[in-house]
């Protein structure tokens, strides 16, 4: 047998690649190969989880930059993307939030019930170890791959974070936020073991690296998916070609999947003619629906000693490879709160993170502050990935289309405002002396929506671009089993094929569609 055929190849070690490729080569009568397009992930600072910031722009990012959004003052925005292995879990900031529950509702209305909460709750729990309180009760995983604690050495300021909730009546979440509804404030569950980072790679990939049926390549980009007859056969790479006897899966995330569907022929025929693909299926949804987390960090003066600013300092380097304690185990997002910007009842619609550091411009600032980050969580405004040429080397065009629903821009300001009020608190006042820039302060809506403009920024969280659908469904990519359409031997699994954003965090749910899709890709033997 050549060394070049396998029966599954997968495209992608990310969040959901690695999920995959540990799945699927647990039955040794099959043969795996999971292709990578960055190195090994061997940067010390993968494991450190204070230094996720300083992987951004290396060799381990992707390193996009989106077209000038007018949304946002014709600013192009940065979109680093993990390219490692493991992917985004190896670079962000680790954590572990699946969402609400009502958030499967339209995944459900797409899918005919297959990807209900009921459904794909299972499936977060499969994945998840409960580092610590062993007392969260059945609805929390305690035997999965992917380990989960509480931050191991939080600064003294977020619990005074979490007071400063309670004074605005928002209600502490004491089991956690691995739940069905996370309407509250909590501490973050962070991908950590004992004060180190545990990202897809290090729970899913590395232990089934023993395997002999599992062919890990790093430092090999997809160029296309080879087609024949309307059948995915294999990938061909900047190496080589391999062959899939049975299915290749795109795991290669919400900018790369589209991209390397695109590239091979799949998506709107007139716009693949333009970018000078010849189309070999035409699914005019590839790329479409690009939704992304929008956030805008109130940075303030601190009144009182900032820890997380001298992080590297020799002392607590000492600490923290001795004891694994101190500021370097921070995520720096220590602690979240989830509400609706208009006060009524129903799902959030607004995030709150606390960092007791300043951050901004995509890293922490050595300076005696700390920020309240808002989140849009429920973004209206959809984006779109396109070719800009046929050569694989080159990036596509990333629209997020930010505030394109003048929508958005409203809900986004009452979350910025309960956030300043939240910094009038008795629990937070006196920590803080005034704003610092590049926040400006207390302004009027329309200094507001200027700022937002000028300094609003990705949570990193871009879903959407090959959303699962119905075969009438003309905008869906995949079908609910994530096969694309009209395409045999060919399946898309990560978080490209959410129908629509979570209100959370996105590593956790791309995890979900991996262990899903690989119970479906082994049931359709």
């Amino acid at each position: 047998m050549s060394k070049n055929v396998f029966d599954y190849v997968i495209v992608g070690a990310g969040s959901a690649g690695c999920v995959l490729a540990a799945r699927l080569s647990e039955d040794p009568a099959v043969r795996v190969a999971v292709v990578e397009a960055g190195g090994p992930d061997t940067n010390p600072d993968i494991k450190v989880p204070y230094s996720f910031f300083k992987l951004m722009g290396t060799d381990d990012d992707w390193a996009f930059r989106s077209t000038p959004q007018s949304g946002m003052a014709d600013r192009e925005m940065f979109w680093p993307r993990g390219r490692t292995l493991g992917g985004s879990s190896s670079v962000n900031a680790q954590m572990w939030i699946p969402g609400h529950s009502e958030d499967y509702g339209p995944w459900a209305e797409a899918t005919k019930g297959l990807w209900s909460w009921e459904a794909v709750e299972p499936y977060f729990r499969k994945s998840e170890r409960w580092a610590g309180d062993p007392g969260r009760g059945a609805s929390y995983g305690t035997e999965g791959p992917l380990w989960i604690s509480e931050p191991r050495d939080p600064d003294p300021t977020t619990e005074r974070f979490l007071d400063a909730c309670a004074e605005a009546g928002l209600p502490e979440l004491v089991d956690g936020l691995g739940g069905a509804d996370h309407t509250g404030c909590a501490v973050t569950p962070l991908n950590q073991l004992r004060g180190e980072r545990w990202s897809a790679a290090d729970g899913y990939l590395r232990p089934a690296l023993a395997r002999d049926n599992l062919t890990v390549l790093t430092g090999t980009q997809v160029r296309r998916v080879l087609l024949k007859d309307g059948r995915a056969t294999g990938v061909e790479t900047d190496r080589d070609t391999l062959s899939a006897r049975r299915e290749i899966v795109l795991s290669a995330g919400t900018v790369g999947s589209p991209h390397l569907l695109m590239l091979s022929g799949i998506g709107d025929p007139e716009e693949l003619r333009r970018a000078g693909v010849a189309p070999v299926a035409a699914l005019p949804g590839v790329g479409r629906n690009l939704q992304d987390h929008l956030t805008l960090n109130l940075l303030m003066e601190a009144t009182v000693p900032v820890p997380l600013a001298d992080a590297y300092t020799p002392a607590n380097r000492l600490r923290y490879e001795r004891d694994r304690l101190g500021p370097l185990t921070s995520n720096i997002a220590e602690a979240v709160a989830f509400f609706r910007g208009d006060g009524g009842p129903g799902a959030p619609d607004l995030e709150l993170i606390w960092a007791p550091i300043p951050f901004t411009d995509h890293g922490t600032a050595v300076r005696q502050g700390l920020t309240l980050g808002v989140i849009l969580l429920q973004p209206q405004s959809r984006g779109r990935i396109t070719l800009d040429a046929a050569a694989p080397t080159a990036a596509p065009l990333i629209d997020p289309g930010y505030f394109t629903a003048e929508e958005d821009l409203r809900v986004f300001l009452s979350g910025l405002r309960f956030a300043e009020r939240l910094f009038t608190t008795k629990a937070l006042a006196p920590l803080v002396s005034g704003p610092m820039a590049p926040w400006p302060g207390t302004v009027d809506d329309a200094g507001l929506a200027r700022t937002v403009q000028q300094h609003g920024d990705t949570l990193y969280h871009p879903v959407g671009t090959c959303r699962m659908g119905g075969a009438d469904d003309e905008q869906a990519v995949v079908d609910p089993y994530l096969r694309v359409h009209g395409v045999t031997g060919l399946r898309v699994a990560d978080a490209s094929v959410m129908p629509t954003i979570t209100r959370g965090h996105t590593h956790a749910p791309a995890v979900m569609i991996g262990e899903r899709a690989a119970d479906l890709i082994r049931g359709a033997r």
